[in-house]
C-alpha cells in the first residue's frame, strides 16, 4: 500500500491541500497530529482530513483545544461542534496493520514526556521495541526516514508550519510504500510561509 503522511498542519489548509495534490494517488492518508494551532480551531483542516478518511492521532495543540484550557475555543461560535466532536474522537496513539505490516503512529512519543525526538536522540533507540515495522510521528517539524533495528521511523516534517533550516524552511510530507519499505520525503513551497533566504 502507498501511504501519504502529513503532520503539524497548524490550521494551514492551503499547505495541506498542496501536500495532498503533490503526493499523487495514495491508498490512505495518515496525519500525525497538530491539525490546529495554539488555541485556534481550524474547521477547514479538520473537515478536509475527515472528508478524505485520513487516520489521525492527536498532537499537543489538538489536546490543548480539547483540554481544560480550551474551553473558550470550544465554545466559540466559529468552531463547528460536529468537527470538534470528530477531532475529540481521535486517539493519541494508533497501533494497526496496514498492507500486512505493523504500524504505530503518535505525535511526539508513545508515552510522556512528550519531548522533541530526532534521529540522534537516545529515546528513539527505544522505539525499536515497539514491535512495529513502521513508526510514524511528528512534532519536531523536521522530516526524517531513519532505521532503528527492524523498525523504519518516519517523520514527514510539517505540512503547514515549516521550521526546518535544513530544507530552507519549506513544508514537507512523506509517501511510504508498505510493501517495499521505501519512503519518499518531499519538500515544497508552502503557499503561506515563504522559504527564508539561506
Amino acid at each position: 500500500m502507498r501511504l501519504g503522511i502529513v503532520s503539524d498542519i497548524h490550521g494551514n489548509l492551503a499547505s495541506l491541500d498542496a501536500a495532498l495534490a503533490l503526493m499523487g494517488p495514495v491508498d490512505e492518508v495518515l496525519c500525525a497530529g497538530d491539525l490546529v494551532s495554539g488555541f485556534r480551531f481550524s474547521n477547514e483542516v479538520v473537515a478536509r482530513l475527515r472528508e478524505i478518511g485520513a487516520r489521525v492521532v492527536l498532537g499537543n495543540h489538538d489536546l490543548d483545544v480539547l483540554g481544560p484550557h480550551g474551553e473558550r475555543v470550544r465554545e466559540s461560535p466559529a468552531t463547528d461542534p460536529d468537527l470538534l466532536r470528530w477531532l475529540g474522537q481521535q486517539p493519541v496513539r494508533l497501533d494497526t496493520r496496514i498492507g500486512g505490516r505493523r504500524l504505530t503512529m503518535f505525535h511526539a512519543a508513545p508515552e510522556e514526556p512528550f519531548e522533541y525526538v530526532y534521529a540522534e536522540s537516545p529515546r528513539m533507540r527505544l522505539w525499536r521495541d515497539l514491535a512495529a515495522d513502521f513508526v510514524i510521528y511528528g512534532h519536531t517539524h523536521y522530516g526524517l526516514a531513519h532505521r532503528e533495528g527492524d523498525t523504519l521511523v518516519v517523520n514527514p516534517g510539517s505540512a503547514g508550519q515549516p521550521r526546518d533550516p535544513r530544507n530552507g524552511f519549506r513544508s514537507s510530507f512523506a509517501v511510504l510504500d508498505t510493501a517495499s519499505g521505501e519512503v519518499r520525503l518531499e519538500v515544497y513551497d508552502d503557499p503561506i510561509y515563504r522559504p527564508r533566504p539561506q
